[in-house]
């Protein structure tokens, strides 16, 4: 039974994964862990909660209602702010799915581009979470120049595979207007960013293979391709030295940064072997010259992160075990969340202009 002096606890609950959790309620508790018991007991009955928090309602610092004009100025003064201030062709506040997925031919061709566009943009969005919270301002620099040079690649390749396909797509409807079924992005890129060590492993994984990858494609029979390689592999020779340095940094440092290394080394492994995959439509490509296979790569790739991993003094899995399905559209629950925040905008508001 609660007294006067029994604590006071708010509760939140998150319903499913990657939903946040909502503040639903509070009750008197004498200690955490009969709050959370109570909370269950309260708010669950009907299995409506996937996690709890109890959060004592003292540890708790809210602005005072008064001063709301002091703490929240106007929104007329910042309208800018608002989606409403741009125009388009529909003014609405509810944030829908308005608009309906675009259909795409995916001839070979068509389909190699938008895989290698794929991986680009959803790469560059996963470093984009990284803006503002980086560990120092140089990385965060680093790391928004690295998005924006991938983001510069998808344009690039969206660009082509509309031409290619000659219908009425354009960059922004293959990047914002597909379902993500339609997506054909490595299951690496799409995986989130964790902490800084993961999203260093996750790019040395994917830059070691691009740098190869990009600088093998140069000699591609489609000029186009060929041009975009040129450009790309400069990028992303930057971008494998970057993550090069990180690894050896983190792996030779503190106790604490060599077993975060390792444990993401250990927990992305698993997903670079769909780097070195094909399919039937890919391979006669490879057979005309327009696209290089990736499978004579591997031996490099390998190489190339042992050499770093071992200076790093961290080893790389023996497991041979590897995740597949991004490349036919297969993907982790992760894409579905990171495409509603990519998308929101031109789905909500289809063909505004600034």
């Amino acid at each position: 039974m609660a007294t006067p002096n029994t604590p006071l606890w708010e509760v939140f609950i998150r319903s499913r994964n990657g939903l946040a959790h909502k503040h639903v309620g509070s009750l008197h508790a004498n200690d955490a862990t009969m709050a959370l018991q109570a909370a269950r007991d309260i708010y669950t009955r009907r299995g409506e909660g996937l996690s709890i928090w109890v959060v004592p309602s003292t540890a708790i610092t809210a602005s005072d209602p008064a001063e709301k004009g002091m703490m929240f100025e106007p929104a007329e003064s910042k309208i800018y702010r608002h989606p409403t201030f741009y125009e388009g062709p529909r003014r609405s506040g509810a944030h829908v799915m308005s608009v309906a997925n675009t259909q795409v031919s995916e001839t070979p061709l068509v389909l190699y581009a938008l895989r290698r566009a794929d991986d680009a943009l959803i790469l560059g969005h996963r470093l984009s979470e990284w803006c503002g919270h980086a560990p120092m301002l140089e990385e965060d620099m680093a790391l928004s120049n690295i998005a924006l040079d991938l983001i510069g690649q998808a344009r690039e390749l969206y660009t082509y595979a509309a031409k290619v396909e000659g219908k009425d797509n354009d960059e922004d409807k293959l990047a914002y207007l597909r379902d993500v079924r339609q997506y054909r992005n490595l299951l690496l890129v799409e995986q989130p960013n964790g902490d800084f060590a993961q999203t260093l492993v996750r790019q040395f994984f994917y830059s070691a293979f691009a740098d190869l990858y990009w600088r093998a494609m140069m000699t591609s029979r489609d000029t186009t391709l060929a041009a975009i390689a040129a450009k790309s592999e400069k990028e992303s020779a930057y971008h494998l030295r970057h993550a090069s340095e990180w690894i050896i940094r983190l792996g030779d440092g503190t106790d604490e940064s060599h077993r975060r290394a390792q444990a993401a080394i250990d927990h992305l492994w698993a997903f670079t072997g769909e780097m070195f995959a094909v399919d039937d439509g890919e391979r006669a490509l490879i057979h005309a010259g327009v696209a290089i296979d990736p499978g004579i790569l591997r031996g490099r790739w390998l190489k190339m992160l042992s050499d770093v991993v071992s200076e790093a003094t961290l080893e790389l899995p023996q497991n041979d075990w590897m995740q597949q399905g991004g490349r036919a559209g297969r993907h982790s629950e992760h894409l579905g969340h990171l495409l509603s925040e990519l998308q929101s905008m031109q789905r909500t508001f289809p063909g505004q202009t600034w």
